[in-house]
């Protein structure tokens, strides 16, 4: 202690400064140093890291570089302030623990708040790398929550450590919550009915959904607690408040497990002898067609004696979902469908008419006179 005065001294008096001014600047040069080396040693660990196949280490290393920085540095700076509290004195300097308590809380914070984002994001990265199941909206409700109380949670810490009660604030905010409450109930609604959402997950972000009561439908792009966009078939996105959920029915067509295929065709009346054979034929073909279901409801019967054509209807189901897919199994029936009907000897029918005269036509010979 008595080498680091006489050195502090010599300096100062060589320099012709202070020698507390020395001790600061001594402190900010070795934050300055530990600054670097920090950084330096995180970079060459995360080249090592990055050759693992453990996201999560990489993960703990991308959170915790910024706030360890910030860190040093408010160590540093507020170590630096007290010397000059001690030497030179001044009111402003006492508010130098504070900082430096409320600091490490603020980077304790920020750590956390980078950890969950980091780790909610390697784990969808690792679901859509790898192909196994997950569920984003869960990831993302839970990265949320996990945020939201890191957050509150730091908040009441920094108010106890600047010497405020925290019974009164939570008392405080109990009573201000009411008013708040019926200020903001449609935000409140919103919340809630987001919260349902992560609850109930009738849908989910990439979900393909619909509602017959309103003119809603397109992919789901984002939940959030206020709103969730969904991305139309027109390519615009659409903002619906969450509190709209509470209120309608929504469908969720990605969730389906079969597509329906559910058509009526006619042929001729001249054919209605061919009806029976052409019928049986064309069960015969689906149950025989390998994107074809039988083990849902399968019928191919004759339905109706129309105006203009004998109706017989096709219902069954597709393996696939697939929309794309769907639609050209649908054609390959159809088109195989008529193929049977022109092997049978028979017409697909066309809307007609029959004019009968009772007392047949007569046409007058032309005379070649004209009006």
């Amino acid at each position: 202690m008595e080498v680091e005065k006489t050195v502090l001294q010599f300096i100062g008096e060589w320099t012709g400064v202070h020698a507390w001014v020395v001790r600061a600047f001594v402190v900010v040069l070795v934050t300055l140093t530990l600054d670097f080396v920090s950084h330096q040693v995180l970079r060459r660990l995360q080249r090592k890291l990055m050759d693992t196949r453990n996201p999560w280490d990489d993960a703990v290393l991308l959170a915790v570089r910024s706030p360890l920085r910030l860190l040093i540095w408010i160590i540093g700076i507020t170590l630096a302030a007290d010397i000059a509290r001690v030497e030179a004195g001044g009111a402003l300097f006492e508010i130098v623990p504070s900082i430096r308590s409320v600091g490490v809380i603020v980077c304790l914070a920020w750590f956390l708040t980078r950890l969950t984002a980091n780790v909610q994001q390697s784990i969808i990265n690792r679901g859509v790398a790898s192909g196994e199941p997950y569920d984003r909206t869960t990831a993302d409700a839970i990265g949320k929550l996990v945020r939201a109380s890191v957050l509150i949670t730091t908040a009441l810490v920094i108010l106890q450590t600047l010497g405020f009660s925290i019974s009164g604030v939570l008392a405080f905010g109990g009573i201000g919550g009411i008013a708040v409450g019926f200020a903001a109930k449609d935000l409140l609604a919103n919340f809630f009915g987001g919260l349902m959402l992560y609850l109930d997950r009738p849908f989910k972000v990439g979900d393909w959904i619909r509602s017959p009561d309103r003119e809603i439908e397109g992919t789901v792009e984002h939940i959030g607690w206020r709103l969730t966009v969904i991305r139309s078939f027109s390519k615009r996105p659409v903002y619906v408040p969450n509190s709209l959920f509470a209120s309608i029915a929504v469908v969720n067509p990605s969730r389906m497990t079969h597509r329906r295929i559910k058509e009526t065709i006619g042929i001729r009346y001249a054919d209605v002898g061919r009806m029976a054979d052409i019928v049986q034929a064309v069960e015969q073909m689906l149950r025989e067609h390998p994107e074809i279901d039988d083990s849902q409801t399968l019928m191919v019967h004759f339905n109706a004696f129309s105006p203009s054509s004998l109706d017989f209807f096709i219902y069954t189901f597709t393996h696939t979902t697939n929309w794309v897919k769907f639609h050209a199994i649908k054609q390959d029936v159809l088109l195989q469908t008529e193929a049977i009907i022109h092997k049978h000897d028979a017409e697909i029918a066309f809307p007609t008419s029959t004019l009968h005269i009772p007392d047949g036509v007569r046409v007058l010979p032309d005379t070649g006179s004209s009006l």
